[in-house]
Formats: C-alpha cells, sequence, structure tokens
C-alpha cells in the first residue's frame, strides 16, 4: 500500500495532537491500536527527558516528573531528529509553569544539567595553554582579545544546586537542601568530562567579558569597579589562568 503525503500528514497532526484519526488510512488501523502507537511515542519522549535530566526526576518524584513531562510534550512537540535535543526549552517552560514545579530550586537543577550535556555535546577544538600564553609580548596584552572555548556556559542561578547536584550523581543517601544564594555558574568541558565552578562576581565580570568580546584591556578597566584600580590587572590575570588552567580558553 502506498502511503501519501496527505496521509502521513494526517497520522502526525493526530499523533502530536491527542485526537483520534477519523478518515483514510488512519481509521483504518483502527482507534484503539492507533492510542497503543500514540502512547508509545510518548513513553519514548518521556524517556528521552530523564536522560537528557538525569537527577531532575529524583528530586521531583516519579509522579511529578512525569506529569511535567506529559505537559512539556503538548506544548513543544519533538522538531529534531535527535531525541539528544528534546527538551532544550524544558528550563524556560518550567519557569513559567511553576505549578507544575514544587520547588523553584528544580528549575535551577534543569538548567544546570542541560547546560553540562550541551558542554559535553560542544565542537572539539585547540585549547589556549599556559604556552601560548606566556608567549605573548607585554605590549601585546591591553588589546588581547581571546575566546571561550564553545562548551562554556555561563549561568545565573538562584539556588545552590551544585551540591544536590553532586550528592545525586554519587549516590550519596543525605542530599543536601538547596540554599537560597543568587549566584553566578561556570560550565564547560575540561578534556571529555563536563565541569563546573561557582563564580565570584569579579570571575563572572571576566567571563561576561570575553562573551562580550572585549580587549584585556577593557575587561580590567570594567573590574576597576568590582575590585579597585589597583586590583584589576592581578585579578584579571588570576582568573585568566584559572580559565586557561581548566581548558575554558579557546586556543588560537
Amino acid at each position: 500500500m502506498t502511503i501519501s503525503q496527505s496521509q502521513m500528514a494526517q497520522f502526525q497532526t493526530a499523533l502530536l495532537n491527542q485526537k483520534t484519526p477519523e478518515t483514510g488510512l488512519l481509521s483504518a488501523r483502527g482507534a484503539t491500536q492507533f492510542e497503543v502507537y500514540r502512547n508509545a511515542y510518548r513513553a519514548r519522549l518521556r524517556s528521552a527527558l530523564r536522560d537528557n535530566f538525569e537527577t531532575l526526576p529524583e528530586v521531583m518524584g516519579d509522579d511529578a516528573f512525569d506529569a511535567l513531562a506529559e505537559a512539556y510534550i503538548a506544548a513543544e512537540p519533538s522538531t529534531h531528529y535527535s531525541l539528544r535535543w528534546f527538551g532544550h526549552r524544558l528550563v524556560e517552560f518550567m519557569a513559567s509553569n511553576d505549578g507544575l514545579v514544587a520547588h523553584p530550586a528544580m528549575t535551577d537543577l534543569a538548567c544546570m544539567e542541560w547546560a553540562l550535556r550541551a558542554a559535553f555535546d560542544a565542537e572539539q577544538v585547540p585549547e589556549l595553554t599556559a604556552t601560548d600564553l606566556a608567549a605573548l609580548p607585554a605590549n601585546a596584552w591591553p588589546e588581547l582579545h581571546l575566546v571561550l572555548h564553545p562548551s562554556v556556559r555561563l549561568l545565573q542561578l538562584q539556588w545552590a544546586v551544585g551540591p544536590v547536584w553532586h550528592a545525586l550523581k554519587t549516590g550519596q543517601v543525605d542530599v543536601p537542601a538547596p540554599e537560597a544564594l543568587h549566584h553566578p555558574m561556570l560550565v564547560w568541558r575540561n578534556g571529555l568530562q563536563p565541569q563546573w565552578k561557582s563564580l565570584t562576581d569579579a570571575d563572572a565580570k571576566f567571563v561576561h567579558g570575553l562573551q562580550a568580546s572585549l580587549s584585556f584591556g577593557q575587561i580590567c578597566e570594567d573590574l576597576c569597579q568590582t575590585v579597585g584600580e589597583a586590583h584589576a590587572a592581578p585579578t584579571a590575570a588570576a582568573v585568566l589562568r584559572q580559565l586557561v588552567e581548566t581548558g575554558a580558553i579557546a586556543g588560537p
């Protein structure tokens, strides 16, 4: 039997919109059989969300996570050929549907997990080394422009979810309750391993400067407001050294 584009469109519409097909090829399949197929499709999407947000179901509980997943599937149908990217708008969806989320820290946890996943899949490029920096002449530093590694993500979180994530990933029995804490978090990949760390205000300002394509001299000027003029250049140099040592700066 040849299936026309119109029939395939009917099938897709019924599958995504939770409507029982009534005409053509779809009705011949039978409503019961079609419902089995649709349930299997949605179960696969729920499973994909569990894979992409590993610790979130543990924190929310199975019933609450499944309710969130069903609502998300209805609002944001999968559009990418790979289920690896299903859930790319879950953080925004959670923030806009707090009735489905028992605690706001869960949204920050989802944000952190998605960033770690994205860091793992980011493009592989050469990293800047300490030797590269040492080879630069002193007069090159003011106009030096540095580029963050493609895996780097700078998050603005309202809750300290890092310890929660670590406890769950390491199988600890006593998971700490998240504390309300407005802080920036840096996520990146070092080698093949995604990493994260909480940043100071000065650290975050330096990374913001790199994201804005500012020169090293311009970043130092911005840091004067945070750490004072006398400490701006040494602070910038220290932050840069840490970023280079951990593989967060792309090479030349």
